[in-house]
């Protein structure tokens, strides 16, 4: 099934923000490392083992505004530690709200995990995974376990199950993928969908 695309107009430079907000805070802890000697580094890493992190953040936020000085992004995550070795960072329940032109209503992303692979441009959102967009006084909301933002296709996609629920009706189905520029949403399989009529 296809249908117009959840996500609005100005959706890819939402993502790319996004994207680019998580790089940026990765990149800073890149930096922060490279100022010591590889030597050094490796044997750090050796002492405290892969599972342990090259540096974190502590209460997290960043923010990052258009050239007219509006908001466009405003991100939180708890805790983001930075692995090296794999290029990944993860999220502890990363919060975003995303601004775009035109509309006063920022859309909400959340998750109780993050995980962003530098090497790919992929953000990879796990648990209790809610995007909400409001819209002229009215709210959608997609809700998943998994979803995956591939911001070098512009695609938004999870073979999870997925739930939209709309003023009209709820629309749920297995597995989902959404181009972003194209504003088109393919539902996978299992499409159910329940709607009220207008009166």
């Amino acid at each position: 099934m296809i249908t117009e695309c959840f996500f609005g107009d100005r959706g890819k430079r939402r993502v790319t923000a996004l994207a680019l907000a998580i790089t940026v805070t990765a990149t800073v802890f890149l930096l922060w490392q490279s100022d010591e000697p590889v030597s050094s580094r490796n044997a750090a890493s050796d002492l405290r083992g892969p599972a342990e992190p090259d540096g974190f953040v502590v209460g997290g936020q960043y923010r990052a505004w258009d050239e007219q000085g509006n908001l466009q992004i405003d991100l939180t995550s708890p805790r983001i530690e930075q692995f090296e070795e794999t290029g990944t960072a993860h999220l502890d329940t990363p919060r975003a709200r995303l601004f775009s032109e035109g509309s006063p209503e920022p859309w909400l992303i959340e998750s109780n995990e993050g995980s962003l692979q530098q090497n790919n441009e992929k953000l990879e959102l796990m648990g209790n995974v809610r995007l909400t967009r409001q819209s002229e006084g009215r709210e959608a909301v997609l809700e998943t376990e998994v979803l995956t933002l591939d911001n070098s296709n512009g695609t938004v996609y999870t073979d999870q199950p997925v739930s939209i629920t709309e003023p009209f009706g709820v629309t749920r189905s297995t597995g989902m993928k959404a181009w972003i520029d194209e504003r088109i949403l393919e539902l996978n399989s299992r499409v159910e969908g329940q709607y009220e009529t207008v009166r």
